[in-house]
C-alpha cells in the first residue's frame, strides 16, 4: 500500500535544548490503523502535533498525501482531522451546529446531509439538537470525532481517544474506529491502553525518548517477539530447583508449588520434551501444565525497559 503520511528524519527541539523528537522516521499506509504506544513524555503528542501543523518542526520533512506540511500547509490540513485529548466544546451550542461550524472553518460548502451522515455513523443522530452540556463524557468524545471528520479528511489522528471513558464506551469507540477504517479513513491513534492496540490496530509503533523503537504488523510482532511460558504445577512443593534442571532457567514460585519455563515459539526446538523427561528423572511429579502467550503489553514493557 502507498504511504499517505511520510515522516523523514523529524526533529523537534525547544529553547533550552530539550529535544522532544530525535530523528523520527515513519511511513503510514493509506487505509490502515496505526497505534502509537509510549510512556508519558515519549513524544507521542509532539509527533502528532507536528504532523498536523500545530507544532513547527526544527528539521526534517513531513508529507501528507504528497504535500509538504510546511510549504503546502493548506493542502495538508485539508487532508487531516485531529481529535485532541482535551474536551473543549461550546457547552451551550447544539451538537449539529458544533459539527457544521467546524466544516465551515475549513472553507467547505454547506452540506447538512453529510453532517447528518456523520452523526448517524457515530450514534449521535438522536442527539443532534441536544446542547453539548447535556451530553455524557463518552458522547462528547464522539462529537470531537464528528468535528474532526466534518471536512471529509483522509487521515484521522486520535490522541488518547478513550482516556477517561469507561470500558463499555471504550469498546463502542473501537467499533466506531473500525467503521471509519471500512469507510477508507486512515487512522493513527495514541493510547495508554495496550488492549486497545491489540483490539483494533493493524500495525503498532512504539516510541520512547523521542525515537521510534519499532513499527511492525501487530500479528508479526506477536509472532516474532512474543514468547510462551509453560507453567508446571507439582504434586509436592520443592525448596530449590534440582541441579540437573538449572540449564532450563526455570522460575520457581515462592511456595515452591510450581515452576515456569519460558521458550521461544519461533525456535527450532522448544526444549519442552527434554524438560519433561528431566523433571521425571529428578523425581518431580507434575499435576498440571499451562501455557501462556506473551501479550503486546509484555513486549511493549520490554522494549521501553531496553531504552530506559
Amino acid at each position: 500500500m502507498p504511504s499517505i503520511v511520510s515522516v523523514d528524519n523529524l526533529r523537534k527541539a525547544y529553547p533550552g535544548g530539550f529535544e522532544a523528537l530525535k530523528g523520527v522516521n515513519l511511513d503510514i499506509e493509506e487505509g490502515e490503523i496505526l497505534a502509537l504506544l509510549g510512556p508519558n513524555g515519549a513524544g507521542k503528542t509532539t509527533l502528532i502535533s507536528t504532523i498536523c501543523g500545530i507544532t513547527v518542526p526544527t528539521s526534517g520533512k513531513i508529507t501528507v498525501g504528497g504535500f509538504d506540511t510546511v510549504s503546502e500547509y493548506r493542502a495538508t490540513r485539508d487532508l487531516i482531522g485531529l481529535v485532541p485529548q482535551e474536551i473543549n466544546l461550546e457547552p451551550f451550542e447544539t451538537v449539529f451546529n458544533t459539527v457544521r461550524f467546524s466544516r465551515g472553518l475549513f472553507g467547505k460548502p454547506r452540506n447538512d446531509a453529510y453532517i447528518h451522515k456523520i452523526l448517524d455513523q457515530l450514534s449521535l443522530g438522536d442527539k443532534k439538537d441536544s446542547k453539548i452540556m447535556a451530553l455524557s463524557g463518552g458522547m462528547k468524545r464522539r462529537v470531537l470525532i464528528a468535528k474532526a471528520l466534518s471536512h471529509e479528511p483522509r487521515v484521522l489522528f486520535l490522541d488518547e481517544p478513550t482516556a477517561g471513558v469507561d470500558v463499555e464506551l471504550r469498546k463502542d469507540m473501537w467499533d466506531v474506529v473500525a467503521d471509519l477504517k471500512a469507510a477508507g479513513v486512515t487512522i493513527i491513534l495514541t493510547t495508554h491502553y495496550i488492549e486497545e492496540a491489540e483490539a483494533i490496530a493493524d500495525r503498532v509503533g512504539v516510541i520512547n525518548g523521542g525515537q521510534i523503537l519499532l513499527v511492525q504488523d501487530k500479528s508479526e510482532m506477536m509472532a516474532q517477539m512474543g514468547q510462551k511460558q509453560l507453567r508446571i504445577s507439582l504434586s509436592e512443593p520443592v525448596s530449590s530447583i534440582p541441579d540437573m534442571l538449572r540449564k532450563y532457567d526455570l522460575e520457581m514460585a515462592e511456595d515452591g508449588s510450581n515452576l515456569t519455563y519460558t521458550y521461544d515459539t519461533k525456535g527450532e526446538r522448544t526444549g519442552i520434551t527434554t524438560l519433561l523427561n528431566d523433571l521425571a528423572a529428578a523425581g518431580l511429579i507434575m499435576t498440571d501444565l499451562q501455557t501462556k502467550q506473551s501479550s503486546l503489553e509484555d513486549i511493549f514493557v520490554g522494549l521501553v525497559k531496553e531504552t530506559a
